[in-house]
């Protein structure tokens, strides 16, 4: 699981690090995302992700931090559906129109959500029998 957790830290990074560095691209991801099928898509990536991030969390550096980030990725999954297609680009229309400051600050804000998971989860305790 540590592995795992491991890997979704890494795209988090990863992702973080393409909106920071090259918004525009990320823009454009978002907008091939925006469709009945792309939103599925995104539920259901945040609801695996978050069950991930609660299932690892008693075994990390800090259980009560990954498992209420957790918890709030898996609403976010559940909830992404009814959000719909045409608000989904509404709300990134907005994102853009604010400028590439705007999300730049947001991808700062995962990437470094992103490192604190790795580092949660890399030096976390030790698992009983192992």
């Amino acid at each position: 699981m540590r592995s795992l957790t491991l890997l979704v830290a890494l795209f988090i990074v990863a992702v973080g690090m393409a909106g920071v560095i090259a918004p525009d691209n990320l823009v454009t991801v978002g907008r091939y995302v925006i469709t009945p099928v792309g939103l599925y898509a995104v539920a259901a990536l945040r609801v695996g992700i978050g069950l991930v991030l609660m299932l690892v969390a008693p075994i990390s550096r800090a259980p009560k931090t990954l498992r209420a980030i957790g918890a709030v990725v898996l609403v976010a999954g559940l909830a992404t559906p009814s959000f719909g297609v045409e608000r989904a680009r509404a709300v990134l229309d907005w994102e853009v129109s604010q400028g590439t400051a705007l999300i730049r600050i947001g991808a700062a804000l995962v990437l470094t959500i992103g490192a604190f998971l790795a580092f949660a989860v890399a030096t976390g305790r030790e698992q009983p029998g192992t």
